[in-house]
């Protein structure tokens, strides 16, 4: 599908935000931001609900504004959701997020920086401010494999500033999705000698195995979940380096991230409650596992008496940019 000629286009609008949550992070990544928003046609952006996209592992907000081929944009997207009638209208802001290891999961860290600071306070001030929209019970958030963990974190953690959430593919039970990748990982590591140079080696280029995008989210996510301030970017795995068992210690402060063990606490579970809309869905043949993570959340939310919009999809988890028509639409009209 390409972006009707015929459709009213949205304007779009670039923003620099400097927070201080961000100044502080290990890995030397900058603190200010570039924050592309969305603005749809005919609109100052006042009054309107404000959505913002967390995107995916290696990618920064701002590409979902780029020219796409075989496809639309994200901003195309919503031209053509709102001038059909599908959905109200909203302005979507896309920060950048992207940092030195390839990713982000939108939490607090002592080596990745205050993503979830930023999100909830600089970010959010810097648009709101500009264009009047938003405000409490007016917000929301979606997005895909990191963006979708982000997002339903974000909805546990931050109600109070988020009322609803699309999580796609998001990130969880961590058994299933990131165990699998420690093998590979030691052996990145073994390979090149350590940690470091896995990771400068990969910076100097020009040019990288494609497996190695796998390792280097296997060592972001170390980074986010249980950082070492000592160690190199602040990563350290939760397995032995010899044998690859499990170091229960550091297991347990992974899985305190996990969202479906998140939802073992009462408090995330009324945040969920909360919420004027949330949606969860994954492909049936996701290649990293996530369904059964999907399936195990959705019981439970089932269980506690959580109100939420749950669906499985044919498809993988790759190139599912099109499931937001359904989800999109969702959060605007809950937020209206």
């Amino acid at each position: 599908m390409h972006a009707r000629p015929d459709l009213p286009e949205g304007t779009l609008h670039r923003l620099k935000v400097t927070s201080e949550a961000l100044a502080s992070n290990l890995l030397g990544d900058p603190s200010t931001r570039t924050v592309v928003v969305y603005v749809p046609h005919g609109h100052t952006g006042e009054g309107l609900p404000l959505l913002v996209d967390l995107v995916g592992f290696t990618s920064g907000g701002p590409a979902h504004t780029s020219w796409k081929n075989f496809g639309e944009n994200v901003p195309e997207r919503l031209d053509r959701l709102i001038a059909d009638g599908e959905m109200p209208p909203v302005v979507v802001a896309f920060p950048d997020c992207f940092t030195r290891l390839g990713g982000n999961q939108y939490i607090d860290s002592a080596a990745m920086g205050g993503w979830a600071t930023f999100l909830t306070t600089d970010m959010l001030a810097a648009v709101e401010g500009r264009f009047g929209c938003g405000g409490p019970g007016r917000r929301g958030l979606f997005g895909k494999s990191s963006g979708g963990y982000g997002s339903i974190v974000h909805a546990m953690q931050h109600a109070r500033v988020w009322s609803a959430a699309a999580c796609h593919s998001g990130d969880m039970a961590f058994e299933l999705c990131y165990l699998p990748e420690m093998p590979s990982a030691l052996r990145a590591m073994e390979r090149k000698g350590s940690i470091e140079s896995f990771i400068t080696e990969f910076e100097r280029g020009p040019k990288y195995p494609g497996g190695a995008f796998h390792d280097l989210m296997t060592f972001a996510m170390a980074a986010t979940y249980d950082p070492d301030p000592k160690a190199f970017c602040g990563v350290r795995l939760p397995v032995d380096r010899q044998t690859c068992e499990i170091l229960p210690d550091r297991w347990a402060n992974w899985l305190a991230w996990d969202p479906v063990r998140m939802t073992d606490d009462a408090g995330h579970l009324s945040a969920l409650k909360s919420l004027k809309g949330l949606w969860i869905d994954c492909g049936t043949v996701d290649q990293y596992n996530l369904l059964y993570g999907a399936r195990r959340l959705s019981a439970k939310l089932t269980a506690a008496g959580v109100t939420h919009t749950y669906e499985e999809f044919d498809d993988n988890h790759s190139s599912i940019d099109y499931r937001m028509d359904r989800s999109l639409p969702f959060l605007a009209k809950a937020l209206c």
